[in-house]
């Protein structure tokens, strides 16, 4: 098994963990709007790693860990799958087929990731999987022209 290419593992760091900050936004946004907690979805997240756990501060200390990993994971993924062409639109895509698997098939099992409000969630994974796109696109345009040079 070959490993992958330095610029690919480096290319999915970033976009993971630029992604991992930016997809929160829209419900984010929607519990400012709705005057929902800004907590519940972290709450929810850290409920990933300890479903029985009921401390908000224990939660959301797993929240952390568990949403980063999952936002590297699904962009290496990503990375070594996207094509370099319509990278944003196929990447957008596989944001709402992430969605799909993390609602609709883990999360509801999951008491408190199943109470969310679903079109926030939806939008969140929609602003994951663009902001990974647009940062692949980005760096993949870049290394092609320092190439050509």
């Amino acid at each position: 098994m070959t490993r992958p290419a330095p610029r690919t593992v480096a290319d999915a760091f970033v976009a993971g963990t630029v992604a991992a900050v930016v997809s929160g936004v829209p419900s984010s946004v929607w519990a400012l709007a709705t005057g929902r907690s800004l907590t519940e979805g972290a709450l929810a997240a850290g409920s990933l790693m300890l479903p029985r756990e009921q401390r908000p501060a224990v939660l959301l200390a797993a929240a952390v860990p568990v949403h980063l990993m999952l936002s590297l994971g699904w962009a290496f993924v990503m990375t070594a799958t996207l094509p370099s062409r319509r990278t944003l639109g196929w990447a957008t895509l596989a944001g709402l087929g992430i969605a799909a698997l993390d609602l609709g098939v883990i999360g509801r099992r999951l008491p408190q990731i199943r109470a969310l409000p679903l079109r926030p969630q939806v939008a969140d994974h929609l602003a994951y999987g663009a902001t990974v796109g647009i940062v692949l696109d980005i760096r993949r345009r870049r290394a092609l022209l320092s190439f050509r040079a």
